[in-house]
């Protein structure tokens, strides 16, 4: 049977480590997301994250119901980082496009706990402001509660699925990404014309292009349907 997490309150009251930190969730978060950056998902064990905060592995219970609570909070403390230091502007097609933007960002910067988290569904705090945030963005603009909840939905798993499919290849060793990306030029820009007559006319673009994120295209295309949407129910039906 699990252990009951300890309030905050009563966490706070824990003596120091054997290193003399004292521990806070905040603190357990982001030594956690330095062992998965560094030794990916399977090097982090509440032995090891023990052993580098200097604090009995069982202490991690007081503040996590299991390493997939742990797990959960550190989706959340990407998806905080994403909402840190920004503000809407009122518009809401620049505000949506540049919060996705810094969503997309925020997994990325930790590629490994983006491949572990992006899919997760925390219900903590930071990831129910998000979602809040952007369901007010979309009915402020006018759209109605079953269109913003379609477009909402849309957007954000667009987001974490992007996010989740661009840290594969960061998760790489930058050997095996560089290969990756050279084929654009190595094989399919060597395709015979008469085999493949639209690889080859395009192959200087696709080198160009299938390196990079097509995330922000795929949210501009979702962006522009659903500002036409919009245009359209404001001018009434039939038009």
């Amino acid at each position: 049977m699990a252990k009951a997490v300890v309030p905050e309150e009563a966490r706070r009251r824990r003596r120091p480590t054997r290193r003399g930190t004292v521990l806070s969730e905040k603190l357990i978060v982001e030594t956690a997301l330095r062992m998965v950056r560094e030794h990916g998902s399977a090097g982090l064990s509440a032995r090891r994250l023990g052993a580098a905060l200097g604090a009995d592995p069982s202490t991690l219970y007081r503040y996590f119901e299991g390493m997939d609570g742990l797990t959960l909070a550190i989706g959340e403390e990407l998806i905080g980082r994403a909402l840190d230091g920004w503000a809407p502007t009122g518009r809401w097609r620049d505000d949506l496009r540049d919060l996705g933007l810094r969503i997309h960002g925020a997994y990325l910067a930790h590629p490994q706990a983006a491949l572990l988290t992006a899919s997760r569904v925390t219900g903590r705090p930071r990831e129910i402001a998000a979602d809040e945030v952007v369901l007010g963005i979309l009915r402020r603009a006018g759209f109605g509660d079953g269109d913003a909840v379609r477009i909402y939905h849309a957007y954000i798993d667009q987001s974490l699925a992007f996010a989740a499919l661009d840290a594969g290849p960061l998760a790489l060793s930058a050997e095996a990404r560089a290969s990756d990306e050279q084929r654009w030029e190595s094989t399919y820009a060597r395709l015979p014309a008469d085999t493949y007559p639209n690889i080859a006319a395009t192959a200087g673009l696709l080198a160009a292009r299938m390196p990079h994120s097509a995330y922000p295209v795929a949210l501009d295309m979702l962006l522009d349907t659903a500002e036409r949407q919009l245009e359209q129910a404001a001018a009434g039906p039939g038009a």
